[in-house]
């Protein structure tokens, strides 16, 4: 007896694919196919080994489809911006000058806690539809500009609220323990227990938190500090990143990866036993090279001694008012290659397979495989290096999220 004709919703043809399925490949399929159904990925080949099929035909026009990207990491959610400092910062004030004078996240606090939620959801869309307009298909929404219970559950409600009305894929993490607020001034340990005590169980318990964050640096939270948050986090069975070595190396990725860590974040003052840390935990590197561009900084994150460890790379715009006000994945890309000495195809996997990885996502997102979803985007491109070459180009022909096209591109 035949095998039944497979009840597919969808087929996309005349595509070249980047599977990106498989470590160090692009997996590349020259006429590729990729079958739908239900919102995934029911089949995925060369077109020739396509069975026959009911469905509605997609035809690619010969463009290059890769599995829709994810951008790992973003503070896109506040209000104002900070262009007064970037000024400041050029005519020669330091950091610690700006931040004396108000400056800093603290500016942004104020900004974020003064604005209504509808005012943040309307000053934050420009930023999240300029990423979905390259092919950004699963976005991370950081809270960290509120500081107060009110307002970290404004920002995370905003942040939902993208997922319900556009066509994403969104994953908020708390991030309250980013900066210390004013009314604490002096008090870190009083913040961190209001913290872990009643701001993180109160947003756990509305549904608002997918991941827990900390800032651990010299101008941030204490490892013990940050340790008490992870342990909060665990205690509610969420997993946990960690903004890591950015300014100074506290040992913060050795931290995050003792609490099994999807990510830790930054990295350019890594130390080698925290890059072997992350290697036997699994724990990925997230490389946000607008930061170290905007901030003019000169140490570079360990690349090699990641790269010879195996720990997963991925990489992320860190849109954020202050370090990296950075819309662009692709020019993320690009950064993560000409600054950090990626390779295209590590870029790739950075925004990808590797970048599900860092939100815990890969089961189901990040490469194009039956079983995980329709999420993909199509590149006007003829080679996948393409896509982290062109300074300031966009060559996004279209993308499908949840087997369903949409009109962002």
């Amino acid at each position: 007896m035949a095998d039944p004709v497979p009840a597919w919703d969808a087929v996309w043809v005349n595509v070249r694919l980047a599977t990106m399925a498989e470590p160090g490949a692009y997996g590349e399929i020259p006429d590729g196919a990729v079958a739908v159904r239900n919102g995934r990925i029911a089949w995925v080949g060369p077109r020739a080994a396509l069975p026959a099929c009911a469905a509605i035909v997609h035809d690619g026009g010969g463009c290059l489809l890769t599995p829709g990207l994810i951008d790992c990491h973003t503070h896109i959610v506040y209000a104002g911006n900070r262009s007064e400092e970037f000024e400041a910062r050029l005519n020669g004030a330091s950091y610690e000058e700006i931040a004396q004078r108000g400056g800093g996240i603290l500016s942004t606090v104020r900004a974020t806690r003064a604005a209504s939620e509808q005012a943040l959801f309307d000053a934050s869309l420009p930023r999240v539809k300029a990423l979905m307009a390259e092919g950004v298909t699963t976005l991370e929404v950081k809270s960290g500009y509120g500081l107060d219970p009110e307002s970290e559950a404004k920002m995370l409600r905003v942040a939902r609220r993208f997922g319900e009305a556009l066509p994403l894929r969104v994953k908020t993490t708390f991030l309250g323990a980013h900066a210390l607020p004013p009314e604490y001034a002096g008090r870190a340990d009083d913040y961190i227990d209001m913290l872990c005590g009643e701001m993180l169980p109160a947003l756990h318990a509305a549904g608002l938190v997918d991941a827990v964050d900390a800032y651990c640096d010299r101008v941030g939270f204490t490892a013990a500090q940050t340790e008490r948050v992870f342990r909060a986090a665990r205690a509610r069975g969420l997993p946990v990143k960690l903004h890591a070595e950015q300014l100074s190396d506290q040992d913060g990725a050795a931290l995050a990866a003792r609490y099994g860590g999807l990510s830790a974040d930054h990295l350019e003052h890594l130390s080698a036993s925290g890059v072997a840390a992350m290697a036997a935990a699994g724990t990925a590197a997230v490389l946000l090279p607008g930061a170290y561009y905007f901030l003019r900084e000169t140490r570079l994150p360990p690349l090699e001694a990641l790269r010879d460890a195996g720990v997963p790379l991925a990489l992320a715009t860190d849109c954020n008012p202050g370090t990296s006000p950075m819309t662009s994945l692709l020019l993320a890309m690009n950064m993560g290659c000409t600054l950090f000495r990626m390779t295209p195809l590590e870029a790739l996997a950075g925004v990808t397979r590797n970048a599900a990885a860092a939100l815990g996502v890969g089961h189901e997102a990040g490469t194009l495989a039956p079983g995980k979803r329709a999420d993909f985007a199509l590149w006007r491109v003829e080679r996948p290096a393409e896509l982290a070459y062109a300074i300031g180009a966009n060559p996004c022909a279209g993308s499908v999220k949840d087997g369903m096209p949409r009109s962002d591109c």
